[in-house]
């Protein structure tokens, strides 16, 4: 019999727990490995249905402009969208008045933009949306395994946290790769004693309890070392407690509807700087179902959005030679807005792409139109460009990942040129140096 590091947990936490007096947390499940080589992959999923059509607008086209009302971002006043340059062509792209920051990473040429992109298939529901574009296999229906399991299982990912998801729960992107943990605080990594009087006692029973070749008890030593060895890299005063997170100096991640996301990110930011062998992380990023009240809920989750990608941007400066972010989301909204001051769901959308390894600066792409005749069923904006070729060539050219096949199987799509290979030289002409404050 197999027991995975990962079934192991599931199985036996509460084992360990009753032996120590208290509970596993936060644990991760694999050996250190060398990650030089490759980027470390952040994927940023805004849960709900993001309305692509308003964080990128095409603000002249007449058919947004009379399908949007009140809801559309303008071409100038007090509503003006904020200009982007190097646009595809169609239409004036501007992105949403409050995506400042979001704006400063594309001057910086460290954010890319995709439109008319996403899930081919034409479900509108959500949880089948984020199953199929999560499982990265969407002609088949819904695989075994999550797209992100496929490529670090085709890497070989280790280290003592090859994967986190900065949540509660692994996403289904995850879901079959063994070394993938879901955790709040990396301060979680620890297990919770009673008392710590008996924890040299209690440690030396667990040794001996997982001391032999059972599939569990390896499982269970693994387990244990693992913890032990994130216990070490955790900060900490005189008197051995763990030492809060603190960000660069300057960086403020956000609060009010975009903490979450703040959060999530402190967290893998905090866990990069740890050097814990870490290759991917998944953030979650909910609220955009926007049915009603689109006109004050959405300005605050791009806010959120803006806000948390330029602070974890910059808090983590350091690294930025080998990180890449991707934003996503399951579908965009309907082109014309509804009677309760929301948009339903819709079908193409954007993706934003974000590193030092990103032709940034840049929106990529080919835009269909809004006319009738153009959109889908005659209501939603088109896809042009399926989400997966977005993802296979950062994995190819920013990860480690050698053949589309081993994660997409059967995928066929033309790179956009918006990553940098291995050994190019990354051109920065006239780059403007972000600073260290978010406001």
């Amino acid at each position: 019999m197999t027991v995975s590091r990962r079934t192991f947990i599931v199985g036996c936490s509460a084992a360990i727990a009753a032996m120590t007096g208290g509970a596993v947390r936060g644990l991760a499940f694999a050996q250190p490995g060398d990650t030089t080589r490759r980027d470390i992959l952040v994927v940023v999923f805004l849960r709900g249905g993001c309305d692509g059509l308003s964080l990128v607008a095409p603000v002249n086209d007449p058919f947004y402009k009379g399908a949007r009302g009140e809801l559309r971002v303008e071409e100038s006043g007090q509503n003006a969208g904020l200009l982007l340059s190097n646009t595809i062509p169609g239409a004036d792209f501007r992105l949403h008045p409050r995506a400042t920051l979001l704006q400063s990473l594309y001057i910086n040429r460290s954010l890319a933009i995709v439109h008319a992109c996403g899930l081919r298939n034409g479900t509108r529901s959500h949880f089948e949306a984020m199953d199929y574009m999560e499982g990265g296999i969407p002609e088949s229906g819904v695989p075994a395994n999550g797209w992100l399991a496929r490529y670090l299982n085709s890497i070989s990912a280790s280290g003592y946290l090859p994967a986190v998801a900065a949540g509660t729960r692994v996403p289904f992107s995850m879901v079959g790769f063994n070394g993938a943990a879901a955790l709040t605080d990396p301060a979680s990594f620890s297990l919770s004693w009673n008392s710590w009087r008996y924890r040299s006692q209690l440690n030396q029973a667990l040794d001996a309890f997982y001391s032999g070749d059972s599939p569990v008890q390896q499982a269970g030593r693994t387990t244990l070392t693992t913890i032990a060895r994130i216990n070490e890299r955790l900060p900490r005063d005189s008197q051995g407690r763990v030492i809060p997170y603190t960000p660069e100096i300057g960086v403020r991640y956000p609060g009010g509807r975009g903490a979450s996301l703040g959060n999530a990110l402190r967290t893998v930011a905090s866990l990069i700087k740890m050097d814990v062998g870490l290759l991917a992380a998944t953030v979650d990023y909910g609220g955009w179902d926007t049915h009603e009240g689109q006109g004050w809920i959405f300005p605050e989750l791009v806010a959120g959005l803006a806000e948390g990608l330029y602070a974890f941007y910059n808090d983590l400066w350091r690294y930025h030679d080998r990180l890449t972010v991707v934003v996503m989301s399951e579908f965009g909204r309907r082109l014309k807005s509804n009677r309760s001051g929301g948009t339903d769901h819709g079908h193409g959308n954007v993706m934003l792409v974000l590193g030092e390894g990103i032709r940034g600066g840049k929106m990529y792409g080919v835009w269909p139109g809004l006319a009738t005749e153009q959109l889908d069923n005659g209501v939603d904006l088109a896809i042009t460009t399926d989400y997966r070729t977005v993802l296979a060539e950062v994995l190819i050219k920013r990860g480690a990942l050698q053949t589309v096949d081993q994660v997409f199987p059967g995928f066929r799509g033309s790179p956009l040129g918006l990553a940098y290979s291995p050994g190019e030289t990354i051109e920065r002409p006239n780059r403007v140096n972000l600073p260290l404050v978010i406001r």
